[in-house]
C-alpha cells in the first residue's frame, strides 16, 4: 500500500502528521502526482479539483512550500512527531479514520482560506507597490511641474516688464513728440515774426540808407571846405598825385596796407610815400578822414609826419622814410642785416616816447589800436616812427583802469598784438597799446614771431634760461640790461590793463636808462669807423679782441678763423692752400687794440 505522509501547520495545536492509504482514497493517479510536485514551486498557483484527495493533496502541499521557511526551526521536532504519528496511524480504526479525514476536510478548508487571504495580500502588495510607484511618478511630475510653473512665471515677470518699460519708452516719446511739435509750431511763429520784423528793417534800411546818402553829401561839402582852408597840410590835386607815381604805376609800389598801396614818389622835390585808398575798401572812407584829422594836429620825432593828402582820390602823403619798417629787420626780409643790440634798444625807447605822445594829446588821448613792427618805419638813421595812425581812436570818455567795462564796438588791430582785454570786453585804453609794445619788444630781443611769445618769455625768466632764446645774430647782449628790459615788458604784456605799469612813471624811466647803455655802445661803434684797418679780422669785419695769425700770415679773431679752419683748407683772404694749420697769437696787435679802445673810452667818458 502506497502511503503518503503531509505536513501540516497547525494554528489551535501542535503539528500533527495525517497519513492516507490507497484504500482509504483511492489510488493516486499520475496527474494526482505531477500537481502534487507542481505544488512545491512558489510560483505556481494550486488548482482545486472536484477529486478531494488530489485537490487536497495540491494544495496542502503548496501550503508547505509557502511556510517552510518558517518551520525550519521546528524541523527536527516534526520528524520523532512524525514517527509516533505512523505508529499511533498504525493502530486506528476505521471509524478514527473517517472522523480524522471530517476534520482534515474542515483544515483543508482553513488552509485553503489562507491561501486565498495570502494571494489576495501578495496581490494587495504589488498594487501598493504600483500606487508608490505611481506615486513617486506623480511627485517627481510635480516637481517638474513646479520648475516649469517658476520659469513661466519669471518669463512672465520679464514680460511684464518689458511690457511695462516699452510702455513708459512709448509714453516718454509721445511726451517728446509733444515738446517737438509744440517747438515747432513756436519756431513757425517765430519765423513768421521773424519775417515781419526782418521786411519792417528792410524798409527801414532803405529809408537810413537814403537819409545817409543825404548825411554823406553834406559832410563831403563841409569836408572838402576844410580841406580847402585848413593850412596845416598842403592840399594836393588828383593831377598831380597821378604825375608823380606815374598813374599809380605798380613799379614804384614799396608796401600793401589795409587801405591799399603805398607808392614811393617825389612832390616838390621831396621824397614822399603816398598811401591810396584801395576803390573797394569798403568802409575805409572814415578811416581815411579820420587819419587826416588826427595825423595833422600831430608833430612829433617818433610820429610818421603827414606832409598832405588828396580828399578827391582819397590819397595820404607822407615823409618818406628810407630805411623801411622794422619787420623786415627783424625777420631779415628785403636783404635787411640784422640790427645791433644798441639799436634795438634805442628803437624800443623811442616807440615809447611816441606812445606817450599819443596818450597825452590834447585835448583827448589817442589810441593807436593797431601797434606793430610793420607799423615802424626807420629813417636812414634808424630813428623809428611811428606810423599809420588811421585805425587811431580818439578817446572821449576814458574808461579807469581798475573798472571792467563791456562795451559794443567793432575790434580793430592784428590779433596777435591787440590787448587781450580788449577783445575781451571790447573796451579800448591808452594802456591797450602797451601790450602791443610789449609783443614788439620781445620780437626785437629774440627775432621770433608773435604767437605765444609772451609766454615764452615768461618761462624763460622763470627758468633763467633768457640767453638761450635772445636773437642768435647778435652775439653781444648786455645781459643785464636785456634781462631789465625784459622784465619791464612783461609788466606791460599782463592781460589786465590794471596790472600794466604806467607809461609815463614806470616804463620811460627805465627805458630811458637802458638807451643811454645804448648811446654809449652806439658812439664807441661809430668811433670803430676810425680805427687802424688792420684791427679788423678779415672774416668778421670787426675789431678783434684776440688776434691770431694764420700761416698765410693774415691776423684773424681766434674763434672766426677755427670755424673756418673745421671746414676749409685755404686762405680766407688769399684763397690758397694753407701749409698748416698752426695759429699764432699776436700779442702785440692785441696790446695795440686795447689801447686804443681804452683811449677811446676815457674820451668819450
Amino acid at each position: 500500500m502506497l502511503l503518503i505522509v503531509l505536513s501540516l501547520p497547525l494554528t489551535e495545536t501542535n503539528s500533527k502528521h495525517v497519513m492516507y492509504t490507497e484504500r482509504d482514497y483511492g489510488e493516486v493517479s499520475s496527474d494526482n502526482t505531477e500537481q502534487i510536485s507542481g505544488l512545491h514551486s512558489p510560483h505556481v498557483e494550486p488548482k482545486v479539483q472536484k477529486s478531494f484527495g488530489a485537490s487536497s493533496i495540491s494544495q496542502l502541499s503548496y501550503l508547505n512550500s509557502q511556510t517552510s521557511t518558517n518551520m525550519d526551526s521546528s524541523a527536527n521536532v516534526n520528524s520523532s512527531e512524525n514517527a509516533s504519528l505512523d505508529q499511533e496511524g498504525n493502530h486506528r480504526n476505521v471509524g478514527g479514520d473517517i472522523e480524522t479525514i471530517k476534520r482534515c476536510n474542515s483544515f483543508f478548508s482553513t488552509i485553503s482560506g489562507q491561501s486565498d487571504m495570502q494571494a489576495e495580500v501578495e496581490q494587495l502588495r504589488l498594487e501598493i507597490q504600483n500606487t508608490v510607484a505611481l506615486y513617486e511618478r506623480a511627485c517627481e511630475e510635480l516637481v517638474h511641474a513646479q520648475i516649469n510653473v517658476e520659469l513661466l512665471s519669471s518669463e512672465c515677470l520679464e514680460e511684464a516688464r518689458r511690457v511695462n518699460a516699452g510702455l513708459e519708452r512709448e509714453e516718454a516719446l509721445r511726451k517728446i513728440a509733444a515738446e517737438d511739435k509744440a517747438k515747432y509750431l513756436e519756431a513757425i511763429k517765430e519765423v513768421q515774426e521773424a519775417k515781419k520784423v526782418l521786411a519792417k528793417e528792410a524798409n527801414e534800411r532803405k529809408i537810413a540808407e537814403l537819409n545817409a546818402l543825404k548825411a554823406s553829401l553834406g559832410k563831403q561839402t563841409i569836408v572838402d571846405a576844410l580841406f580847402s582852408g585848413d593850412l596845416r597840410y598842403r592840399r594836393y590835386t588828383r593831377d598831380e598825385i597821378e604825375a608823380a607815381t606815374e598813374f599809380f604805376s605798380e613799379s614804384n609800389v614799396i608796401g600793401e596796407g589795409g587801405y591799399g598801396k603805398v607808392y614811393k614818389c617825389s612832390l616838390d622835390h621831396t621824397p614822399v610815400a603816398v598811401k591810396v585808398l584801395s576803390h573797394d575798401a569798403t568802409g575805409k572812407k572814415e578811416e581815411f578822414l579820420k587819419e587826416v584829422e588826427v595825423l595833422s594836429q600831430l608833430r612829433h620825432p617818433n610820429v610818421v609826419l603827414l606832409l598832405g593828402a588828396c580828399p578827391e582820390s582819397g590819397c595820404l602823403v607822407y615823409e618818406y622814410l628810407e630805411n623801411g619798417s622794422l619787420e623786415e629787420y627783424i625777420f631779415h626780409r628785403n636783404g635787411k642785416a640784422p640790427l645791433p643790440w644798441f639799436v634795438r634798444f634805442q628803437i624800443v625807447f623811442e616807440v615809447a616816447c611816441g606812445l606817450a605822445f599819443l596818450h597825452n594829446s590834447k585835448p583827448d588821448p589817442i589810441v593807436h589800436r593797431d601797434l606793430k613792427p610793420g607799423n615802424i618805419l626807420l629813417d636812414r638813421n634808424n630813428v623809428s616812427k611811428i606810423g599809420d595812425v588811421g585805425l587811431a581812436k580818439l578817446i572821449y570818455d576814458v574808461v579807469p583802469d581798475d573798472v571792467t567795462e563791456y562795451r559794443e564796438s567793432i575790434l580793430a588791430g592784428t590779433l596777435c598784438y591787440m590787448d587781450p582785454e580788449y577783445l575781451r570786453t571790447g573796451t579800448i585804453r591808452p594802456k591797450s597799446d602797451l601790450y602791443a609794445f610789449a609783443v614788439i619788444t620781445f620780437q626785437l630781443l629774440t627775432g621770433r614771431q608773435p604767437n605765444g611769445l609772451p609766454l615764452i618769455i615768461e618761462n624763460a625768466i622763470t627758468n633763467d634760461s633768457l640767453p638761450d632764446i635772445l636773437d642768435k645774430s647778435v652775439r653781444d647782449w648786455p645781459l643785464a640790461e636785456t634781462e631789465e628790459l625784459t622784465r619791464i615788458a612783461l609788466r606791460c604784456s599782463k592781460l589786465r590793463c590794471r596790472d600794466r605799469p604806467d607809461l609815463d612813471t614806470e616804463v620811460l624811466p627805465v627805458l630811458k636808462r637802458v638807451s643811454e647803455v645804448a648811446k654809449a655802445s652806439l658812439r664807441i661803434e661809430r668811433e670803430n669807423i676810425y680805427a687802424p684797418k688792420h684791427y679788423f679780422c678779415p672774416i668778421l669785419q670787426e675789431i678783434m679782441d684776440d688776434p691770431h695769425i694764420a700761416a698765410d700770415g693774415f691776423t684773424y679773431e681766434h674763434e672766426a678763423i677755427k670755424a673756418w679752419l673745421k671746414k676749409h683748407n685755404v686762405s680766407p683772404v688769399t684763397r690758397h692752400r694753407l701749409q698748416h694749420f698752426t695759429l699764432t697769437p699776436n700779442h702785440t696787435l692785441r696790446s695795440a687794440i686795447q689801447e686804443w679802445r681804452s683811449r677811446v673810452t676815457f674820451t668819450h667818458a
